[in-house]
């Protein structure tokens, strides 16, 4: 018995992503095109029309008035209108229309569901068809809607002889793909030559295809020759014995255009990938004698034809070089590495200029902006140091510190692995191995170093800056420095010490074992205290770990530290300890030693009025008296 097919489940079932409202235009085009060569007439003499349907101008007098208008703004699109002088529907090509995932065609790409996606970005189309069978000029007429299928059809024999002619409606722009699809005449035609370039760099060439708009022509004819650079290359290569076919191609560059791959199946373009920054060098614009290009790389082959998934979105193609996850013999990973090496050997002669100015990019600014990395330069993949010299210092630093890792990463493993020698492994295998571990572990300790110098040459700079007269004549407020030593209103509990700079007022505040920056006196838990006053940093050394001192040395078991600071350049110093910054440090020195000293987990430091302390006043002063 045979099978009865539902169309309506089965558009439900047939997926056409919204970025892709133009796919059933290009099916569209492609079925011409393929009529065209059925006709069995030279291509050259093969005619395709593009007509774009809008909104008539009378209906904009209705729209929403806060719609955009003015030289970017478009009439909405309705539909399309795609004419050919091919083959037409005659009685096999109207039983293959019927025929959902039809056959016959297959030797063409066919797969009987380029139709279906008409349906699923129009609500309705309709076909008039003028072509020859049995001797008899015949016209069929019909309707294509997912409610009734093939409807109203009707088929006469002319009288008079005319012109082979197919006219294909795309009726009722579903709002969801014709919001997302390019909309002036020029983008469109660029989307339609971009799908269809195979068509046009393929021996024995395309019909001619002339798009209108409101009357407007384009000649995708024209529009090649702008585009195309040079002539089409053929290549090939063996993957795992499967043989794929090349076509390197130089393009003009535009704004569509970008450097890419395009996999194509069954003489259609499926999918692209852009590939910039994937080959060293391979960034902006190329050059040669003849100007500036784009490349485009088109890919085919019987295994993608076999991949391709019926509504030719993508490939049934595993993304994993893992076998356990392989469904098909290769994986796209290894695809795509393949061609990589093939275009980067093709291109190899227009990337020397990019490669010595990512060179030059990458020196300046390791030699001027980060030494951190001049010791592990000669570690990393030189294909890893190609970039685009347009790129910025954050996005260079990134990519570098990125090496910087995967190098780190490295070392760990083979530290621990560098402790017992291998099975079977000989002494001077081993003192090798050892000798290039510590060689690498010496390159990282030599960049943390110059990280180190390079870090705290910024803060000192930064600090400079901060002291120096603006460009108003005023100074910066002292809460900038303070910040800039420690965060304000924060405790040592609360901040990472990486994210203070201790050092610019004394190294041993590293060694801490309570720190705040901003607070007030009864809020810090080693005072025991109850004055609501705030030192601008205040901090308890203690010193609990056994040291050797000779006979009658008294060791003190702590140590505090206050710090006070402030805007460079105040001219209101005065004696007393509300205007003098000295007093004010040892007024709260003072008070932290009368109170009941403790660590910061509680435990009671004895003799706290004998605890050693010591005072900063980080200050520019323009004018200061000091009562001593």
């Amino acid at each position: 018995m045979q099978m009865q097919t539902n169309l309506v489940g089965r558009l439900r079932n047939t997926s056409l992503p919204t970025t892709c409202g133009l796919l059933p235009l290009f099916e569209a085009v492609v079925n011409s095109i393929h009529s065209v060569e059925e006709a069995a007439i030279p291509l050259d003499k093969g005619v395709v029309r593009i007509e774009i349907l809008r909104k008539p101008k009378q209906n904009i007098l209705f729209e929403d008035p806060k719609k955009k208008k003015g030289p970017d703004a478009h009439e909405e699109i309705t539909g399309f209108k795609i004419s050919d002088n091919g083959i037409g529907f005659t009685n096999s090509n109207l039983e293959s229309f019927k025929t959902l995932d039809t056959e016959r065609k297959i030797a063409k790409g066919g797969r009987g569901i380029g139709r279906l996606l008409w349906l699923k970005a129009f609500k309705s189309v309709h076909v008039s068809s003028i072509f020859e069978e049995e001797g008899k000029c015949n016209r069929r007429l019909f309707h294509f809607t997912p409610a009734s299928g093939v409807s109203n059809e009707s088929k006469d024999v002319l009288v008079e002889k005319q012109p082979n002619e197919t006219i294909v409606h795309l009726d009722d722009f579903e709002a969801k793909y014709r919001d997302n699809c390019r909309k002036t005449l020029k983008a469109i035609g660029e989307s339609v030559l971009e799908h269809c370039l195979w068509y046009f760099v393929r021996k024995g060439g395309s019909p001619k295809i002339t798009i209108f708009d409101d009357g407007e022509p384009l000649e995708l004819d024209d529009l090649y020759d702008q585009t195309m650079h040079s002539s089409a290359v053929p290549d090939s290569l063996k993957i795992n014995g499967i043989l794929f076919e090349l076509i390197h191609v130089k393009l003009r560059s535009n704004s569509l255009l970008t450097h890419g791959i395009a996999f194509c199946a069954d003489n259609r373009l499926v999918t692209e990938e852009k590939i910039e920054g994937k080959i060293p060098g391979l960034y902006g614009r190329l050059s040669d004698e003849k100007g500036d290009f784009v490349y485009e790389c088109y890919v085919s082959s019987t295994f993608l034809d076999e991949a391709k998934r019926p509504e030719r979105t993508g490939f049934d193609i595993s993304d994993s070089n893992e076998p356990l996850f392989l469904s098909t013999p290769l994986g796209l990973p290894q695809i795509r590495s393949a061609i990589l090496e093939k275009a980067s050997v093709h291109l190899s002669k227009y990337l020397e200029a990019n490669l010595q100015n990512s060179r030059e990019r990458v020196d300046k600014f390791v030699s001027q902006k980060a030494p951190r990395y001049r010791p592990i330069m000669g570690r990393i993949p030189e294909g890893s140091l190609y970039i685009d010299p347009s790129v910025s210092d954050k996005d260079l630093d990134l990519a570098l510190h990125k090496q910087l890792f995967e190098i780190e990463s490295q070392l760990l493993a083979e530290g621990h692995d560098i402790m017992k020698p291998a099975e079977a492994e000989n002494a001077t295998d081993y003192r090798k191995r050892l000798a290039d571990y510590l060689s690498k572990a010496e390159d990282i300790k030599r960049s943390d170093l110059a990280n180190y110098v390079s870090h705290r040459k910024v803060v000192l700079d930064l600090l400079g800056h901060a002291i120096q007269r603006t460009s108003n004549g005023s100074y910066a407020r002292e809460d900038l420095i303070h910040n800039l030593i420690m965060p304000m209103r924060n405790t040592s509990s609360d901040v990472l010490l990486d994210s203070c700079n201790l050092w610019l007022v004394d190294e041993r505040l590293a060694f801490h074992d309570f720190l705040a920056s901003d607070k007030t006196l009864k809020s810090m838990p080693i005072t025991g205290c109850d004055d609501t006053t705030e030192p601008d940093l205040c901090s308890l050394c203690v010193f609990d770990n056994p040291i050797l001192v000779s006979e009658g040395t008294k060791l003190p078991l702590a140590s505090i530290v206050v710090i006070e600071i402030k805007k460079p350049m105040r001219n209101d110093a005065a004696a007393g300890e509300d205007d003098d910054p000295i007093e004010q440090a040892i007024g709260y020195l003072n008070r932290i030693r009368k109170g009941e000293v403790t660590t910061s987990k509680g435990r009671p430091i004895p003799e706290s009025l004998e605890i050693p302390g010591f005072c900063y006043v980080l200050a520019l002063l323009r004018r200061f008296q000091w009562n001593q």
